[in-house]
């Protein structure tokens, strides 16, 4: 009997047993994962073609994620990158994609469905659904960011298939020159349009207008507004103070930057970059003056009385020794506006002599020294006030005015013709971009700007014999390096001549200026630094590197350029399947800055809310399991040694057939 009262327990706690994981198979099949959301980057259309790209985020969790995309018009065929599978239903492309597939980086990255057929004009997303072991399904509308239009590429022909991940391939970004163009590293040809942003050559330490700006929302603003490159001016003692551990306190709004409070000015500027990494551009530094001054750049030359050419080089060597590796940071401009007039004793000459005044040779030495920490940097070099008439007669000896060919500051690069800058090898020499600047006659009148002056009399008075003559005879590619100023008058008259020059001749330049606070020429934003001067952005607007429909392309050939540009290989139809994934601390950042993008933004703070919650259901599931797991080996256990105890017992008393008949009846 007492054998029998066992058994009944062990049953009794087997069957609790069965019921505990009844509960628990519940619990674990009710988990509801985070609903997958998908936002709409870009859509076009091109005739028999159409295209939508997509940006993923709250798909950890599920084992399938589906996409429903509608095409207005005749399907025949369905492509794409990001997915395992794609099949045409009438006027939509269902795509999957699995989490245990070659493809389940797309679970959390940028994808994109094409389609093929005839009469496209439009395309949208329809639905979004994910699907797993939970056996939860969620459907989601995105929010789009972007209309249909049409794109082209370089050759006039409409984009093929692309793989548009927004993951950072670190060393796949460099430039260099072909004739008078600039190409990526694989010969095809990129259109650096830029825009100027100073302040850290003034003593703020930072770019100006941080005083009433947010850094972070500026920059992303210069990005959707279409800019792929950025112009920096610093200055030498700046990078200097760097090299030697000093950080100048930088001037910014706390309560609009919080995320630099407790950085140093050095941080900052990291910081920066990674900001412009995120976005798509591309920073060029420009050495505006050597003496940290608002007024630095009226010095002449790259050394004063109290700052050495050696010191000069110096900071260079510094700062392209330390961004070697940031494809980021692809350029440098040697010196702003090397000038001195005719009959200045202190002036910058052009010629074949090591004269410390040369900036041919200073230009060599500089550019040398850069090439041998990066030798994939373009190095820009600026050309200078004055050149001889006659060089054979006046080899800068001359203090007559009339003798020498005027310019404005940085603007004469007539010397180039006879005394062309050779860092000694093809290679490096390929890494040269000449770089002028140009203003109108709000900044100073110039003999060219007199009464009814043209467009064909800017280029036969001055234009080409100054510098554009290196374009036409392709010597080397041009970047216009300063060129804009205020919007009325003669002026205004200048400045559409040479945005026509700019778009005729396809010339590089970088706009001056973002900042508010340039005197002589104002900027692209009013004094707040975050409303725009929308009549000047639309003037400028021709001028940048965009496709047919207006999507801005970038340089990056893997990150879109801001919210809703292209990257280079979206761009040239390329597919660029993730390599590098970003490092943790730009993980980080990339996070705090998601929190306080601007509403243009396809960041999504709600997305990052959503994968959080994918990541703790998931962990409850795993928990579940093991415990189900746990209960179930227990509940084993416990009927194999029942078994065993009744065995035993029967075999000692020899009467198995009564034990067992005995464990199921029920007493009278």
């Amino acid at each position: 009997m007492k054998l029998v009262k066992s058994f009944r327990k062990l049953v009794a706690i087997v069957l609790v047993s069965f019921v505990c994981v009844a509960l628990f198979s519940g619990m674990l099949s009710s988990i509801v994962y985070a609903d997958p959301t998908a936002t709409v980057t870009s859509e076009n259309t091109w005739g028999d073609k159409g295209q939508i790209v997509l940006s993923l985020s709250g798909c950890s969790g599920y084992e399938t994620i589906t996409v429903t995309v509608s095409f207005a018009g005749q399907l025949s065929s369905a492509s794409g990158w990001g997915f395992d599978t794609y099949t045409i239903d009438g006027n939509q492309v269902i795509a999957s994609v699995s989490a245990s597939g070659s493809n389940s980086w797309a679970f959390y990255s940028s994808v994109g469905i094409e389609g093929t057929g005839s009469n496209i004009t439009d395309v949208s997303l329809v639905s979004i659904t994910g699907s797993g072991s939970s056996g939860a399904t969620t459907t989601v509308t995105a929010t789009t960011s972007s209309v249909s239009s049409s794109t082209s590429t370089s050759s006039g022909e409409e984009p093929t298939t692309s793989q548009e991940s927004i993951a950072y391939v670190d060393g796949d970004d460099w430039l260099t020159t072909d004739g008078d163009r600039i190409v990526d590293m694989s010969g095809n040809e990129v259109w650096l349009t830029g825009v100027n942003w100073f302040g850290y050559n003034t003593g703020t330490n930072i770019f100006d207008g941080c005083w009433s700006c947010s850094m972070e929302s500026a920059i992303e603003a210069i990005a959707d507004h279409g800019f792929n490159l950025l112009r920096i001016p610093m200055s030498s003692e700046l990078l200097l103070q760097w090299k030697n551990g000093e950080y100048p306190t930088a001037n910014f709004n706390q309560a609009l930057n919080p995320e630099l409070v407790g950085l140093n000015s050095l941080e900052i500027f990291d910081y920066a970059l990674e900001l412009c990494r995120e976005n798509g551009i591309k920073v060029m530094v420009d050495i505006h003056c050597v003496e940290t001054d608002a007024a630095g750049h009226i010095m002449p030359l790259w050394y004063t009385d109290n700052f050495t050419t050696e010191q000069y080089i110096e900071s260079l060597d510094w700062l392209s020794e330390r961004y070697a590796s940031n494809d980021t940071l692809i350029a440098y401009d040697l010196k702003n506006e090397p000038h001195g007039a005719g009959n200045e004793s202190t002036r910058a000459i052009w010629n074949d002599s090591s004269d410390p005044n040369n900036w041919r040779y200073v230009a060599e030495l500089a550019g040398n020294t850069i090439l041998d920490n990066n030798p994939n940097a373009l190095i820009m070099i600026e050309g200078i006030q004055i050149y001889p008439i006659d060089i054979s007669t006046n080899n800068f000896t001359s203090m007559n005015e009339g003798d020498y060919y005027n310019s404005w500051w940085g603007g004469n690069l007539r010397a180039v013709a006879d005394f062309p800058v050779d860092f000694g090898s093809e290679e490096r020499n390929a890494q040269i971009v000449y770089s002028p600047h140009d203003y109108g006659p709000a900044v100073y009148q110039q003999p060219w700007f007199y009464s009814g002056f043209t467009y064909e009399s800017l280029l036969n008075d001055y234009w080409y014999d100054a510098w554009l003559y290196i374009d036409d005879t392709q010597i080397a590619p041009l970047l216009i390096g300063e060129w804009g100023g205020f919007m009325e008058g003669d002026n205004l008259t200048w400045m559409t001549y040479m945005r026509q020059l700019i778009i005729e001749y396809r010339l590089n330049h970088t706009f001056w200026c973002f900042n508010a606070n340039s005197g002589d020429t104002g900027g692209l934003v009013l004094d707040d630094f975050t409303t725009w001067d929308e009549e000047k952005y639309e003037f400028v607007k021709p001028a940048l590197w965009q496709t047919e429909n207006g999507q801005f392309i970038g340089l990056d050939h893997s990150v879109p350029l801001g919210a809703n540009g292209l990257s280079l290989n979206a761009y040239l139809g390329i597919d660029s399947a993730p390599t590098t994934e970003p490092s943790e601390t730009t993980l980080e950042q990339t996070s705090d800055s998601d929190q306080s993008a601007s509403s243009g933004s396809t960041k999504s703070s709600e997305a990052t809310s959503a994968d959080k919650k994918t990541q703790t259901n998931a962990s409850l599931k795993k928990i579940l399991t093991i415990a189900l797991i746990l209960i179930c080996v227990i509940s084993v256990g416990f009927i194999i040694f029942a078994i065993v105890s009744i065995g035993i017992n029967s075999a000692r008393k020899g009467n198995v057939k009564e034990t067992i008949k005995s464990l199921f009846k029920r007493k009278k």
